[in-house]
């Protein structure tokens, strides 16, 4: 990789290829549990763009350039009231809309309330995430995933800070092989081991995933496009006519979905903040029972502080690494929580990984497949054609799911073993979600 590719990848200011193409998409904002509460307003960082989102008295979301269009003076201190939020500079008062309603100071002939409109983004809620749509004209559709069509009581959203560029914390995600290795334990779960975030492979097998992994960290890995970015397959042969089998995929351009267990999956974005910053943003969506919210943010919150969302390890207490534990118990020496794992991973790279140095192997392939993706769609987009995932409603209307699983099946069919395992799931999540959320 050149530099000047490397830059186009990781650099998201406006005017860059990154801002230009991330703009397109629905992208993360706040979760909604930030709007909670007595002032239910928030400032945000994304793409580089300072916002405020709010939510007004009437309940609709409103989503604002931070700087009040008078004299700059910041938004994300203003007083929620009248129906929108008031600069205490001067008291001008913008609705969720941008439209400005009462400039207080004014002289009452004053016609400027008229003329004034502060800048505003599109704004939705789904699966426990505030999206803002940053970009110009009609936004595209969402589809009808997973974790935007289950009820509320299905799913659970959270957000961690990373020190480091967007792209590297995506690549983590879409990387089977550092599994065997990075999430390393030389013992098994137990019925409290929730920091692994790893289950039984299969329901019909006694060999938990901590195990697959360690035994086997040589997968065969597949890429292939679909219809919402790439679908890796990881395979890893465990004998005895018997195939572990990890399906996970890529949600063009920043986000991706896996497996935590035989009935929960993983959505998770990752979003700039600037070149050196970004938050990942995951919803948990159960296709069985419904989740334990509380349980669920409790133990986030273990590793996690408010209200920032800042981990509570990082490079400043060198991740929490304790040498007797790496020698005994986990691979990295870093506790059991796969998180922390994974953010010294993409941390340890530096603010913005150095591509032209790195040595790609045949494990890196879906890697390789993203980085290409993108390189296409910054010249897509240049062009004034649609990107990936740029959808309308006939388009998103077809993209459901999307599929992925992790299990032990026979190896010489394991093809139709995960899609039967997949079609079993689904049909229980009809029983267990009911009518679907709007």
């Amino acid at each position: 990789m050149t530099r000047a590719q490397n830059d186009a990848l990781t650099r998201v200011a406006p005017g860059t290829p990154a801002h230009q193409l991330l703009r397109k998409y629905w992208q993360p904002i706040v979760l909604a549990e930030e709007l909670a509460g007595p002032r239910p307003l928030k400032a945000a960082r994304v793409l580089g763009l300072d916002l405020v989102v709010f939510r007004g008295a009437d309940g609709r979301l409103g989503l604002l350039d931070r700087d009040c269009p008078h004299r700059g003076a910041d938004l994300a201190f203003g007083r929620l009231e009248d129906g929108g939020v008031r600069c205490l500079f001067h008291g001008w008062l913008f609705d969720v809309d941008g439209r400005c309603l009462d400039t207080p100071g004014e002289p009452p002939e004053s016609r400027i309330c008229s003329r004034v409109r502060q800048k505003s983004y599109p704004v939705q809620e789904r699966g426990g995430i505030v999206f803002g749509f940053l970009g110009d004209g009609e936004p595209p559709v969402l589809p009808a995933l997973d974790c935007f069509i289950a009820p509320d009581s299905h799913v659970f959203a959270f957000k961690g800070f990373l020190q480091c560029n967007w792209l590297q914390a995506v690549e983590v995600g879409v990387d089977p092989a550092h599994a065997s290795f990075l999430h390393r334990f030389f013992e098994d779960e137990t019925d409290d081991s929730y920091g692994k975030q790893f289950r039984a492979a299969s329901a019909d097998s006694d060999m938990p995933m901590t195990k697959v992994l360690r035994l086997y960290p040589q997968p065969h890995i597949d890429v292939e496009p679909s219809d919402i970015g790439l679908r890796i397959t990881a395979l890893r042969a465990i004998g005895e006519g018997k195939m572990h089998v990890r399906v996970t995929n890529l949600l063009f351009p920043q986000a991706f979905v896996i497996p935590m267990s035989e009935t929960m999956t993983i959505t998770q974005w990752h979003v700039p903040i600037d070149d050196v910053s970004c938050y990942w943003f995951a919803i948990f969506t159960s296709f069985t029972d419904a989740v334990d919210k509380h349980t669920m943010r409790e133990q986030r919150l273990r590793l996690y502080t408010l209200p920032d969302y800042k981990p509570r390890l990082g490079r400043f207490n060198d991740y929490g690494f304790d040498l007797e534990e790496q020698e005994r118990s986990t691979y990295t020496g870093m506790g059991e929580d796969i998180n922390v794992h994974d953010q010294w991973a993409v941390e340890s790279q530096g603010a913005i990984q150095d591509r032209t140095r790195e040595h790609l192997g045949l494990t890196d392939k879906a890697i390789v497949a993203f980085r290409m993706m993108l390189l296409a769609a910054f010249r897509q987009s240049a062009a004034g054609e649609k990107a990936p995932m740029e959808l309308d409603a006939a388009a998103a209307s077809q993209i459901t799911g999307p599929s992925t699983m992790d299990g032990i099946g026979p190896a010489d069919d394991w093809q139709s073993y995960w899609r039967g395992v997949d079609n079993r799931r689904r049909q229980g999540a009809l029983r267990a979600w009911g009518s679907p959320a709007d």
